[in-house]
């Protein structure tokens, strides 16, 4: 009878571990300290909103700190790929950091959610879905607004890194063709505290307008130089830059700052026959009464939309393999390439074998600050 018993117990507990062993295991890498903490708090906090579920199935979430740092992002990618066996990863919260992960990703077959863009080539995105908005799409807004406005000149000053190149790029793309010419192309790296020298070879130049290719808190650094030194004309940012922190370490000066970002930052503005409104509106309000009023942002609902674009494709893998398989990776990667119409805080996405983001126009609306707060540009 104890033979029975014990054995009885044994395969009760092997049952047990073969049980935990499939649950699905997504690897998180964020910068909650560092430069990039004022985006990265808020990228890590969406995870106390997360279902515990993927496709209806139990979820773990392993998350570990990279303090914005590439190489270490790089480090934590390979931790969770190889000894955590993760069946996906998601991260960071910059682009120099989030394109370390990518191509670890992509070279172990990882299905990656990236968090912010990736400066890779189409050819090494294999395993890469993106929930932020293309940057060519949110300065295309930007470009609109400025054509309305009348504007014919520009100043440029970014980061000194990937991020600065990437809007830089996106604005050059729309600006051009618009007949909107480009005349400085400054640069601030993250940790800089001031640009002084760079705000006096814009203000000489004179542009009608100047856009900041920075983001979070670090964005605010040049506008403030600027409207020191009196400078009265628009401002523009871009999608990296829209959080409740931007404003508090800008205060007055950032006044009638304008970004584009995505809808969940004016979710009762939206129309309502928006299609974002609904899913945008919830998580608001979710966040908000978890964290406090007004604390809103962009970054919160890449990682929700994250969550929704694996849980979508979770319910089709699990029809094809377990957790914890190479089968089951490559079924979560092909599933990923595939969804439809899964609504997110952000917008709609369509993905497909050559847009591994799938949003369109209805992922932006242009917001400006006003006493205090990102309002709706009308």
């Amino acid at each position: 009878m104890t033979r029975i018993l014990y054995s009885s117990l044994v395969l009760a507990v092997a049952l047990a571990t073969a049980a935990a062993a499939k649950d699905i295991t997504v690897g998180l890498t964020m910068g909650a300290t560092g430069p990039g903490a004022s985006l990265g708090i808020h990228y890590k906090n969406a995870f106390q909103l997360m279902p515990k579920t993927l496709g209806g199935h139990p979820v773990k979430f392993i998350i570990l700190e990279d303090k914005t740092d590439p190489a270490e992002a790089a480090k934590n990618a390979h931790k969770l790929i190889s000894e955590d066996k993760v069946d996906a990863i998601m991260g960071s919260v910059s682009v120099p950091s989030t394109t370390q992960i990518g191509q670890i990703a992509n070279e172990t077959k990882t299905p990656m959610i990236a968090l912010a863009p990736v400066a890779l080539p189409p050819d090494k995105r294999e395993w890469i879905f993106v929930t932020p908005q293309p940057t060519e799409l949110m300065m295309g807004a930007v470009v609109d607004d400025m054509k309305k406005k009348g504007i014919k000149t520009v100043g440029y000053i970014g980061f000194s890194d990937s991020w600065g190149d990437i809007v830089l790029k996106a604005l050059k793309k729309h600006a051009e063709p618009a007949g909107i010419k480009i005349l400085t192309d400054e640069r601030y790296a993250r940790a800089d505290t001031s640009v002084a020298g760079q705000v006096i070879k814009i203000l000489a130049a004179d542009p009608d307008a100047v856009v900041v290719g920075g983001s979070g808190t670090g964005g605010a650094l040049p506008h403030i130089g600027l409207v020191e030194r009196g400078y009265k004309k628009p401002i523009y940012h871009n999608h990296g830059t829209v959080n409740r922190e931007f404003i508090k370490v800008g205060g007055k000066a950032v006044e009638g700052a304008i970004a584009p970002t995505g809808p969940l930052i004016v979710p009762e503005e939206l129309s309502a026959d928006n299609p974002v409104k609904k899913v945008a509106t919830d998580f608001t309000k979710r966040y908000e009464q978890t964290f406090g009023e007004g604390t809103r942002n962009a970054f919160a609902g890449y990682s929700y939309d994250g969550y929704l674009l694996l849980d979508a494709a979770a319910a089709i893998a699990l029809k094809k393999a377990q957790p914890g398989t190479p089968e089951f990776r490559q079924a979560l990667r092909d599933a990923l390439e595939g969804l439809k119409n899964v609504v997110g805080t952000h917008g709609v996405y369509n993905i497909t074998p050559t847009n591994h983001n799938g949003l369109d126009e209805r992922a932006r609306v242009l917001v400006h600050v006003d006493n205090g707060v990102w309002r709706l540009m009308q």
